[in-house]
C-alpha cells in the first residue's frame, strides 16, 4: 500500500503488506464552482489513505449523480466523467478494504433512499456492532434479510448498513434522522454524506480519524486531512470534534453533537498513516515523528556511521535520529518514484528480485559502513528482512535496525487492516528472535511511553490497542466481527451473494437520482 508519506505502491514487498488504513473522505458545498473536480484533487491528495477504488457523487439541486470504480483516482477519473457531475455538492471517496471485499459493488459513496431525499455516503473507519445493525435491518424488513439499497445489490460494507437503516429511520428531516441513528453506530466513523441540497458531516465520539472543516471563498470544505484542504485553496477552520455532527447548504454551517466527546485518537496516524503535513488535535504530524526518531536514539543509541531512512515512511524518524545522535543522516536507499500501482503480475525472475523492482541501494554510501536504518513499522519481517540483505550484499559492514514504533502485537478493528495476530512477526517472539528473523547485528523499537510522549497528547486521549491489546470502544464476540462479517452466510452473505459483483448504482434511488456507471477493471491479486 502506498504509505502516508507517498509511495506510490501497496507495499516494498507484496507479501509483507503494511498497515492498511481504510479510506479518505472528501465533501464541498459551492455554489458555481466545479465541485466534482474540487472532489478530485482532494481525493488525489487523500490517495494514501486508499488505493483499491474511488468514487464521486454530485448534486445539481435536484438529482444526484454517481461515478465510482476499482483503481486509483486518477484511473477512475477524465475529464468527461468529472464534466457530467454537474451541480454545486459533492462527495468523494477513495477507499481500502477493512469491511467488505474489494469488489466494485461495495466502491463508495454508497447510495440510499430516505424519505427526506437520496443520500449519498462515504465513509472512513470500522464499525464494531455491524452485526447488530444487520439484525436491526432483518428485525424491520419481517424477519426476512434486507431485500433493498446497496445491500441487496452485493454491498457487504457497513457503510450500506447506515444508508439502509436511514432508509426507515424515524425523523422529520435527514438531520434528525441522523442524530437518531449515530448514537447507536459503535466503533469509528468518519462520515461525509448529502442529498440533493445539504452536505453533512459527523465524526465518532472518540475521534479515531481525523475529520477536518475548511473554508473556500465560496463554499464550504469537509476531508479526512488538512492536505486535502490546502489542495483545493481551502482554509483549515478547525477540526471536527468527536461527537459532532455538522450540516453544510444555503443556510450556513449548523453544528451539534449526538454524544459526549471521549477522545481515543489513533496513535498509529501520527505514526504512519495519516501525511506528514497533517495536524491532528494541533500537533504536526511530521513534528511527531522527527520527535519519535529523537526519542528512539535517547532510547538506544548505536555506535555506527550514518543513518539512513527507508523511504519514505521512515524519513522523519530517520532525521530525528540522526539529530538526536549526532550521526550523519544519508539516503541510502533510492526509490522508484513511479512504481504505481499495477495490473500487471511479475514474472517469476522478477518476483524473485522482490524488493529491488522498488527500491534500491546506493552502495557507496552504505559500502564498509556501519549503519543505522530507520523505519516506521515491522509487520511480519519480510521487508526489513530483504533491506537488511541488500545492505549486506551491498557491502554495509554492520546493519542496525530501529523502528519508530513500539512492536505491533495486536489487530485494529477501527479502520485499519493489519495482518491476523498469527502473522504479526512480534506476537510470541522475543526481541532477540525478531533480530535473528530479520538478519539484522542489533533491533530496536521505541517504547509506547517515548510514542505517545512525541505525539504531545495525554495518554488517556489516544488509542494504542495495537501496540498494548487495550482497546477503548468494547468489541463483539469474535463471532460477530471481522472484515467479511456481512459476507458470512450466517450474517449477511446470503442475502447479497446472489447480487454480488453485479454492476450498476447498486441502491433504489429516489425518484430524482440519476447514475452513470463504470465497467469493473481488472484488479490485482487478493494478497
Amino acid at each position: 500500500m502506498a504509505s502516508a508519506d507517498g509511495r506510490l505502491n501497496f507495499n516494498l514487498l507484496d507479501e509483507d503488506a503494511a498497515p492498511q488504513d481504510e479510506c479518505g473522505v472528501f465533501g464541498v458545498w459551492a455554489p458555481g464552482e466545479e465541485v466534482a473536480k474540487l472532489a478530485y484533487y482532494g481525493l488525489y491528495a487523500l490517495q494514501h489513505r486508499g488505493q483499491e477504488s474511488a468514487g464521486i457523487a454530485a448534486s445539481d439541486g435536484e438529482s444526484i449523480r454517481v461515478y465510482k470504480d476499482i483503481g486509483l483516482v486518477s484511473q477512475v477519473f477524465d475529464e468527461s466523467t468529472l464534466t457530467a457531475l454537474r451541480g454545486h455538492i459533492a462527495v468523494g471517496h477513495c477507499r481500502y478494504s477493512t469491511t467488505g471485499s474489494n469488489q466494485w459493488s461495495n466502491a463508495q459513496p454508497t447510495l440510499g433512499d430516505t424519505p427526506h431525499g437520496t443520500v449519498a455516503l462515504g465513509h472512513n473507519g470500522n464499525l464494531t456492532n455491524s452485526g447488530d445493525l444487520y439484525d436491526r435491518l432483518v428485525e424491520r424488513n419481517g424477519g426476512e434479510a434486507p431485500a433493498f439499497g446497496e445491500l441487496a445489490q452485493g454491498n457487504t460494507t457497513d457503510t450500506a448498513l447506515v444508508t439502509a437503516l436511514l432508509k426507515d429511520q424515524p425523523g422529520e428531516d435527514l438531520e434528525a434522522q441522523a442524530m437518531q441513528l449515530l448514537p447507536t453506530l459503535q466503533g469509528a466513523f468518519c462520515f461525509v454524506f448529502m442529498t440533493e441540497n445539504t452536505l453533512y458531516a459527523a465524526r465518532d465520539a472518540q475521534g479515531v480519524r481525523p475529520l477536518v472543516l475548511g473554508r473556500l471563498d465560496r463554499g464550504w470544505v469537509v476531508a479526512s486531512e488538512q492536505s486535502a484542504l490546502a489542495t483545493v485553496g481551502a482554509s483549515v477552520i478547525r477540526e471536527i470534534e468527536p461527537g459532532e455532527f455538522i450540516a453544510i447548504d444555503a443556510d450556513g454551517v449548523r453544528s451539534q453533537h449526538f454524544a459526549a466527546s471521549d477522545p481515543a485518537r489513533c496513535v498509529f496516524e501520527y505514526v504512519y498513516l495519516a501525511r506528514p503535513d497533517a495536524l491532528i488535535n494541533g500537533r504536526s504530524v511530521y513534528e511527531s515523528r522527527v520527535e519519535m526518531g529523537r526519542q528512539l536514539a535517547r532510547e538506544d543509541s548505536h555506535d555506527a556511521d550514518i543513518v539512513i531512512p527507508v523511504p519514505e515512511s521512515g524519513t522523519p524518524a530517520a532525521v530525528g535520529y540522526s539529530e538526536e545522535s549526532g550521526l550523519p543522516f544519508a539516503q541510502g536507499f533510492i526509490k522508484n518514484s513511479y512504481v504505481g500501482r499495477t495490473f500487471i503480475q511479475p514474472s517469476q525472475t522478477l518476483r524473485q528480485l522482490g524488493i529491488r523492482l522498488k527500491l534500491n541501494v546506493q552502495d557507496h554510501v552504505v559500502r564498509d559502513k556501519r549503519v543505522v536504518v530507520v523505519d516506521d513499522s515491522i509487520v511480519r519481517g519480510n521487508t526489513q528482512r530483504a533491506i537488511v540483505r541488500m545492505l549486506r550484499e551491498a557491502g554495509a559492514a554492520e546493519v542496525h535496525v530501529k523502528i519508530s514504533s513500539p512492536p505491533i502485537k495486536w489487530p485494529c478493528f477501527y479502520g485499519i487492516d493489519f495482518a491476523t495476530r498469527a502473522e504479526l512477526i512480534a506476537t510470541g517472539a522475543t526481541m532477540d528472535e525478531i533480530r535473528q528473523a530479520v538478519s539484522a547485528d542489533s533491533l530496536a523499537y521505541i517504547s509506547e511511553e517515548g510514542m505517545i510522549a512525541a505525539t504531545e497528547q495525554p495518554p488517556s486521549t489516544l488509542c494504542t490497542a495495537c501496540f498494548s491489546g487495550q482497546y477503548p470502544i468494547p468489541l463483539p464476540p469474535e463471532s460477530r466481527r471481522g472484515k467479511l462479517l456481512l459476507e458470512d452466510p450466517a450474517v449477511g452473505g446470503s442475502a447479497t451473494s446472489e447480487a454480488a459483483g453485479s454492476s450498476g448504482s447498486g441502491c433504489e434511488p429516489g425518484p430524482d437520482a440519476e447514475f452513470d456507471v463504470a465497467d469493473e477493471i481488472p484488479t490485482e491479486a487478493p494478497r
